[in-house]
């Protein structure tokens, strides 16, 4: 390795990317190119940081086996910034090993989380739990360490678990200052906004506020019975009824949750949970066959009881009903959700965080765009989505600077 190329790596471990390719940017050599492509990525060119890396892998001669892997776990960063999660996980893995058989453990650890960070994104969180089991952040340089905490985090706010998260998070943000690394730092930052954004909305005895985080996680603790609309279930004295394949029900037990302690005539439940405007005989006599399945479906947490004008939802074990709904519940809430973060996001990639079909995503991006709610970058297989922008946003690619060496 070259001063010119040592010295642009050290700019690009010091996160300044135009210190690197001040001293780059005019070759194009393998290592060059590598370090030009990590450069733009830090940049958030990625469509160009991509084709520079893919130069560098075809650059570099076959026996040059670890320069080569080291390309691959580049590519896998830039595609998982480009949030397209659907990249060859099985290349990947082989260039862990590869880079682990060489004896350069930082990139095949940097590697492996990368895997981690997209089981993360597609909500695999009993796989994440596992494969960080097997791992130990101690010798870690900080920039890792920091990434290892961010993933720790991030299983613990899918969790609701927000002590765990706060831990987590606070250790991150150490580890960050120790990297020195802006982007890092934004990073850790941003996810610690999360603990201080609504979570969701409590709604009790007809009346909705926002609740944070640890509220969600103190309100499923508690004696209450919780219809819970984020997960569709019905929870309380430490049980938890599933009705995520049973929309009526779902529909039936959250609007009579919400009318606690009174009842709900017939007619509204007939028009929430059949949208029906004008209801007949044989409609009522299927609210009734619904409301049979919801009590078997229910118990022993609560009874659903008839009324002169309709049904109330009672129970002996909790002494109060609650509903967490979605912070913003719309049409389209989930995919809005999965923008959240800011990046760039496939329809492809979408699909598969959300477990829906490319196409239902397609309509539901469209649908958004035509709102103004999102916006599109680029053409055909190289198109993207995100919410509109915030000024001043910094990217959080992190890509290994040791790429070059042999």
């Amino acid at each position: 390795m070259d001063s010119m190329i040592t010295a642009a790596a050290l700019a690009l471990a010091a996160g300044d990317p135009l210190g690197a390719l001040d001293r780059v940017a005019l070759r194009n050599d393998a290592p060059a190119l590598a370090l030009r492509g990590i450069a733009m990525a830090q940049l958030g060119d990625l469509e160009r940081a991509r084709a520079l890396v893919k130069s560098a892998h075809r650059a570099f001669a076959p026996k040059e086996v670890l320069s080569r892997a080291r390309c691959v776990v580049a590519e896998a960063e830039i595609a998982l910034a480009s949030r397209e999660l659907g990249w060859p996980v099985k290349a990947l893995e082989a260039a862990r090993v590869t880079l682990e058989a060489h004896g350069d453990r930082l990139n095949a650890a940097h590697a492996r989380y990368l895997q981690i960070r997209r089981l993360l994104l597609i909500g695999r969180l009993d796989e994440v739990q596992q494969t960080l089991s097997d791992l130990d952040p101690g010798p870690l340089p900080p920039a890792l360490r920091a990434i290892h905490e961010l993933v720790v985090a991030g299983i613990a706010i899918r969790r609701l678990q927000s002590n765990a998260a706060k831990e987590a998070l606070t250790r991150a943000r150490h580890a960050a200052e120790q990297a020195t690394i802006p982007a890092l730092m934004a990073e850790v930052e941003h996810a610690a906004r999360l603990l201080d954004t609504p979570a969701a909305r409590l709604i009790v005895r007809g009346e909705a506020r926002p609740v944070l985080l640890e509220e969600v996680e103190a309100v499923l603790g508690s004696t209450a019975l919780v219809v819970d609309a984020c997960r569709y279930s019905v929870r309380g004295c430490g049980m938890s009824v599933s009705l995520a394949t049973r929309p009526v029900l779902f529909i039936l037990a959250r609007t009579l949750a919400e009318a606690w302690p009174g009842d709900v005539s017939r007619e509204t439940l007939i028009a929430r949970a059949f949208r029906l405007k004008l209801s007949d005989e044989s409609h009522r006599a299927r609210l009734r066959v619904e409301i049979g399945r919801l009590r078997k479906a229910l118990k022993p947490l609560a009874e659903v009881t008839a009324t002169p004008r309709g049904f109330v939802l009672q129970s002996q074990a909790c002494p109060e009903v609650m509903v967490l709904a979605q912070p913003v519940e719309e049409k389209f809430a989930a995919v809005l959700a999965s923008l959240a973060d800011g990046e760039p996001w496939s329809s492809s990639a979408l699909a598969l965080a959300l477990d829906a079909s490319q196409r239902t995503v397609q309509r539901a991006l469209e649908a958004l765009a035509q709102q103004g709610k999102v916006q599109s970058l680029g053409r055909g297989r190289a198109r993207r989505w995100m919410t509109p922008p915030v000024p001043g946003f910094a990217t959080t690619l992190l890509l290994p600077v040791s790429l070059p060496g042999g």
